[in-house]
């Protein structure tokens, strides 16, 4: 018990320190966000801080790597399988991953936040996609594939979020998925 106890207040003191950053988004560029400005928003000390996180850098690394791992986990099943509608949802994941962080808000973001985002929701594509194309490829073979499947996801989110396109976002998703599934 005492064990779930710890633990819980762990992933509470975290989810403050995490809390505390985004609300200094709004206010402050990235550079000038001290540690002593996120301990103050969350109402711990510093060490509590570095028992967390190494900077604030690994702080923001890991809320990436969170909202890459839980928009593809809210879309697919865990044990995906590579077919059309399962793309057209990786699609989608991915989409509606460059939608949920609200830190792009101020400049300072843009060129910390984006080549994160774009690093961590590739490796978590890369998982999902090898795990799904398990048995359809020999691994030699997967290793080229896979990267080259999940550029091509990416690519489409990115062309889905920046279109002036008429038809809904789930509709071309599943057009573009078939496109790449034909291609297995």
């Amino acid at each position: 018990m005492a064990e779930k106890v710890k633990n819980l207040r762990v992933t509470h003191t975290k989810q403050s320190l995490i809390n505390a950053f985004f609300s200094l988004v709004d206010k402050k560029d990235f550079e000038k966000i001290t540690i002593a400005d996120i301990t103050k928003g969350a109402k711990v000390n510093r060490a509590t801080f570095y028992a967390h996180f190494e900077d604030k850098y690994d702080l923001i690394d890991y809320v990436m790597e969170g909202f890459a791992t839980v928009s593809i986990n809210n879309y697919v099943p865990e044990n995906m399988v590579f077919n059309q509608e399962n793309i057209a949802q990786l699609i989608l994941a991915v989409h509606d991953f460059y939608q949920e962080p609200n830190i792009e808000c101020r400049s300072s973001y843009a060129g910390l936040a984006l080549p994160q985002m774009r690093k961590k929701i590739l490796t978590e594509l890369n998982i999902v996609l090898t795990k799904s194309l398990k048995g359809v490829y020999e691994d030699n073979e997967k290793e080229i594939f896979v990267p080259i499947f999940a550029q091509m996801v990416h690519e489409a989110a990115l062309q889905l979020a920046d279109s002036n396109s008429m038809i809904e976002k789930e509709v071309l998703a599943k057009k573009i998925a078939l496109f790449i599934v034909g291609r297995v």
